[in-house]
């Protein structure tokens, strides 16, 4: 369990973080950045997995269609979850953004609820319904679902639900993943690149961000990974608070996205929610200390 709070909470910060990093790169298509990013990623786990020697489960899983299957939609979520938020960073989309990852705990309950079967206590089903009268009010001011939002909190609540009931370990389940994504990834960036797109022509500082969207974007998946498999759906969710307060706070402060009332009260039942689930985790958490200091032998 500590270990995995660790790892969750590097990779959240990280996250967060990523709109200073992707913006640096604004002047390349969201497209062109995540191919780059899934072929370097690519790149970067086979020379990793051929320093450790690694490479004994991949016969293995190649065999198995079912898992198979599984990291094959888990890749397509997590590619596409990887161009909707680039494209919305380089948009001005930020703020959105952030409240697709303020969402993204709730939506984790709630695939928790129905897929792992856990129960709900009803600080938990106050903290879902506080979040759907958010969002119903953005819907209603805005006149259309925050679409951006809800995308990407399903797409990453999907995959990180695929991914903490997965038969493979971080590293080889991260590389597997973008093994599946190579058939398409590989030969649809050499053609960008033959087109002239694709970065060429960008100045150096950009060519070398690109070049670091492989390590990067491994360094945060396999610390994502390794918390995932370490610690129940609502104490990832309760960790994943730290990624969108930080990406609100640029779209806010640094960047200046408009950021009016009507929104804020959206925002504001969302945090309420948010608040009203971090509250009742605490306060059971406590309550099971309590009661396990009370049975123990004196």
């Amino acid at each position: 369990m500590p270990a995995g709070f660790l790892y969750a909470a590097l990779a959240f910060v990280a996250w967060g973080l990523f709109p200073l990093y992707f913006r640096q790169m604004s002047s390349i298509a969201p497209l062109d950045i995540v191919l780059h990013r899934s072929v370097g990623l690519l790149v970067f786990m086979a020379l990793l997995l051929g320093a450790l020697r690694r490479f004994a489960w991949l016969p293995v899983v190649l065999r198995q269609p079912r898992p198979l299957a599984l990291f094959a939609l888990s890749a397509v979520l997590l590619s596409g979850n990887w161009l909707l938020y680039v494209w919305a960073v380089n948009s001005h989309r930020v703020v959105d953004a952030s409240l697709g990852y303020f969402i993204n705990p709730l939506v984790n309950v709630l695939l928790g609820f129905v897929v792992l079967h856990e129960r709900l206590r009803r600080g938990q089903w106050l903290a879902v319904g506080l979040a759907a009268a958010g969002v119903a009010w953005l819907t209603l001011q805005a006149g259309q679902l925050p679409w951006i939002a809800l995308v990407l909190a399903i797409s990453f609540g999907l995959y990180g639900l695929l991914r903490k009931t997965a038969a493979l370990g971080s590293l080889e389940g991260l590389a597997l993943e973008v093994l599946l994504l190579a058939p398409l990834a590989v030969p649809l960036l050499a053609w960008r690149l033959w087109q002239g797109q694709a970065g060429i022509g960008a100045d150096a500082a950009t060519l070398g961000w690109l070049v670091l969207a492989g390590p990067l974007t491994a360094l945060t998946l396999l610390l994502f990974a390794a918390g995932a498999r370490r610690l129940p759906m609502a104490s990832l969710g309760l960790l994943q608070y730290i990624s969108p307060t930080l990406q609100f706070a640029l779209g806010v402060w640094l960047f200046r996205e408009p950021f009016d009332a009507a929104r804020f009260t959206g925002f504001a039942l969302i945090w309420a929610g948010l608040a009203c689930y971090g509250a009742e985790g605490w306060w059971r958490a406590r309550r099971r200390r309590a009661d396990a200091l009370a049975t123990q032998p004196t």
